[in-house]
């Protein structure tokens, strides 16, 4: 619960400079492990206004938040890719390292320091939202001996403001 205030805190502080969107996303978690337990998951990021936009390439920095139906909690904060593929069509990269914490030893990923990364597409709305369908995974990166990881599949919702 406190990584949830700590989130909060920085998500209104962060809108504050001129955000560029909230990302509120629903999808399903498929544990490595045979032991995990696979359930539904949901996210919810800040993508902060890139600091580096080309012709069809942004990049910018950003915070997101996943907790399952068991209470599995990982945020972290990291680099963000945008690629335009034309005025509606995009593709996504990210990579978050931070921290996890399994709410039971199932679901135990080796460690709390965890990287989420995402590999997404999207298409941009009239409204000036977006909606996108993305692929995360949550790894170790090997820095500790057990590391089963952890992969999502995501329907996400882009809020712009």
């Amino acid at each position: 619960m406190k990584f949830l205030l700590i989130f909060t805190a920085f998500l209104l502080s962060a809108a504050t400079a001129h955000a560029q969107s909230v990302i509120f996303g629903a999808g399903y978690a498929d544990f490595s492990d045979s032991n995990g337990e696979d359930q539904a998951i949901f996210s919810l990021e800040y993508q902060h206004s890139p600091f580096h936009q080309a012709t069809r390439f942004s990049a910018g920095w950003g915070a997101a938040l996943t907790v399952d139906v068991d209470g599995d909690t990982h945020i972290g904060a990291g680099l963000i890719g945008v690629y335009s593929f034309s005025d509606r069509w995009f593709a996504e990269l990210s990579v978050m390292p931070g921290y996890y914490n399994a709410s039971n030893d199932n679901n135990d990923l080796g460690g709390s320091f965890q990287i989420r990364s995402l590999l997404g597409v999207g298409y941009n709305l009239n409204s000036g939202n977006a909606i996108s369908l993305a692929v995360t995974h949550k790894s170790n990166a090997s820095t500790e001996s057990f590391n089963p990881g952890v992969n999502a599949l995501f329907l996400r919702y882009h809020y712009g403001f």
